[in-house]
């Protein structure tokens, strides 16, 4: 009998300038965001190959105790290149000159791991037990999965922002559609190290 799932989708804390790694402020983004998962019991914790996810993942998991795993579907790329007859009229021109340097190879990996990064992040557990997993990526495949929970067309993922070591989690729930429990969330962060990763006008 499966059970209720959670996935914890965390977009890396704020990068160094030189890539790195974490900046001073990312690090302290990362510890408070640990300290908060730290309340809960963690299954797994999964992050992609770049340094700022993989030491993002390094200090959450010096608080949660849990030992981070390296994922290749948890890295940054393009989940899906729209045709644009797939796209709004009135917003296609905008997106596609946005992926215009998304190469044939690119998309084409890009589609593959984002596939495979729906069957390893989404559906309830096995067993009887409650499970909740981590996942630390980027802005791209966390916007891929909250689609895919939402049933949202494929392009959709396109306009989803998230700010750097914010919390977006989604309950899957054995025979009901999933939950959209939190999105970029940040409260787990202090005022003045919230909305890094995000344009000024997003601030709320």
């Amino acid at each position: 009998m499966p059970a209720t799932r959670f996935v914890h989708l965390v977009r890396h804390a704020e990068p160094a300038p030189d890539g790195s790694g974490l900046s001073a402020r990312g690090r302290e983004q990362a510890a408070f965001l640990g300290e908060r998962l730290a309340r809960l019991p963690l299954a797994t914790l999964h992050h992609g190959p770049l340094p700022r996810a993989a030491e993002t993942a390094r200090i959450i998991g010096e608080r949660v105790g849990v030992r981070p795993q390296l994922a290749e579907t948890a890295g940054d790329y393009v989940p899906h290149v729209p045709r644009r007859d797939e796209l709004p009229a009135d917003l296609a021109d905008f997106y596609l000159g946005f992926l215009a340097d998304t190469s044939p190879e690119e998309a084409r990996t890009g589609a593959e791991l984002a596939c495979q990064a729906v069957d390893l992040y989404t559906g309830p557990a096995e067993g009887d037990t409650v499970r909740h997993d981590v996942v630390v990526t980027h802005n791209f495949l966390i916007a891929w999965l909250v689609r895919e929970a939402l049933h949202a067309p494929a392009w959709r993922w396109l306009g989803i922002n998230h700010s750097h070591a914010s919390l977006t989690t989604i309950r899957h729930r054995p025979g009901r559609a999933p939950y959209l429990h939190l999105q970029n969330d940040l409260s787990h962060l202090p005022p003045e190290l919230r909305w890094t990763g995000s344009p000024p006008e997003e601030y709320v």
